[in-house]
């Protein structure tokens, strides 16, 4: 599994029709709040041009692509936190993602109702987080309960936990997002983490522009840009209607439609670079006869933890990683010719491994 992704929003402003375009998994998209009760949840392969290169040059038996996860969470609209809309249910289904696509509407359309009446990108976002911030300091309020509690035992540590949740509290009653909240020890970190605030995961703006604007940006645009400057967050822009007519189109003919609209790549593919940059993942691969696999990682991780992400045992029992890049096997067309360049890399433990690696994993169990 690459990630999961939350897709959020207020009722009607193309969730669900993107969702189905990138999923292709065909769910109800209807002009009229909560037609989405239940999260859907559809698995997408990514694809990766470096994946089809490999299986050129190996000509394997089999092809696995990393995937992507997508969950279509019903429409939260002001007082979701309290169970507007249902929303408490709808909320609750956030806390299991990787990251939150927020879909914001930056298209004017008399024929699809808006739940507020009007096209205003910056109201939309503020309703969306000020109810997953009321929510959260339901969560805060919990935790802070238990932590006073356990404070009254005279342990230090418990005190200092309780000092943390306090400040969480204030920050969050402040109206800001638990994610800017400054960590300043390992502990602080842990704390937070442990509490599953849905304001603290990583968020990228997907603006649903209308088709004949997909390649100039509007003012919608440039008002959820402005939100995003500030949050250090990203900014997808792709029109939903777009999106569902490139899925309904054969393979081959994708990229001749999108160059003919001004685009250099589909919703999805934008989606999916922009959340592995924002979760800071790499892809890596295993490459052979038998399979051309490629597998998400952390940034960062070591050649074992990537191991771990095969099996288990794999980790347990790392010997060495026996490294060659993606860019060299794909200058020189073969795995033998980079061995003969002497370009094989022999790793331990402390590797860390790069975005491109093709890698086989030495081990002992």
């Amino acid at each position: 599994m690459g990630f999961n992704c939350g897709i959020v929003g207020l009722p009607n402003v193309g969730k669900s029709t993107l969702f189905n375009a990138i999923t292709s998994a065909r769910v109800e998209a209807a002009n009229y709040p909560f037609s989405t009760i239940d999260p859907n949840v559809g698995v997408v392969a990514v694809t990766d041009s470096r994946v089809d290169r490999l299986v050129e040059l190996y000509k394997p038996a089999k092809i696995v692509n990393t995937t992507l996860e997508f969950l279509d969470i019903a429409g939260l609209v002001k007082g979701a936190s309290k169970g507007e809309g249902l929303g408490n249910q709808f909320l609750s289904h956030i806390r299991n993602v990787d990251a939150i696509a927020h879909v914001v509407r930056c298209f004017d359309d008399p024929n699809i109702i808006h739940v507020d009446g009007s096209i205003n990108p910056r109201r939309d976002v503020e309703v969306i987080e000020a109810e997953l911030i009321l929510k959260d300091l339901e969560t805060v309020e919990k935790k802070l309960a238990d932590a006073e509690r356990r404070a009254k035992t005279a342990d230090k540590k418990a005190k200092l936990e309780m000092d943390f949740v306090q400040s969480v509290r204030t920050h969050l009653s402040g109206g800001r997002l638990s994610r800017y909240i400054v960590r300043r020890s390992e502990d602080e970190e842990l704390w937070l983490r442990d509490m599953h605030l849905l304001t603290d995961k990583p968020v990228m703006y997907v603006c649903n522009v209308h088709e004949r604007e997909i390649a100039a940006e509007n003012s919608y645009v440039r008002q959820v840009r402005e939100i995003a400057a500030k949050e250090n967050a990203k900014v997808v822009v792709v029109s939903a209607a777009v999106e569902a007519e490139v899925a309904q189109l054969p393979e081959g003919e994708r990229a001749e439609y999108l160059s003919g609209l001004g685009l250099k790549e589909s919703g999805l593919s934008q989606v999916v670079r922009e959340g592995y940059d924002l979760l800071q993942l790499i892809t890596f691969f295993t490459a052979g006869p038998k399979e051309v696999h490629a597998w998400t990682l952390k940034s960062g991780s070591t050649a074992p933890q990537a191991a771990g992400v095969i099996h288990s045992d794999f980790e347990k029992g790392f010997i060495r990683a026996e490294i060659i890049k993606f860019s060299d096997v794909d200058r020189l067309g073969s795995e033998n010719a980079v061995k003969e360049k002497g370009l094989l890399h022999v790793e331990g433990r402390e590797y860390r491994m790069e975005d491109g690696d093709i890698v086989f994993f030495r081990f002992n169990v």
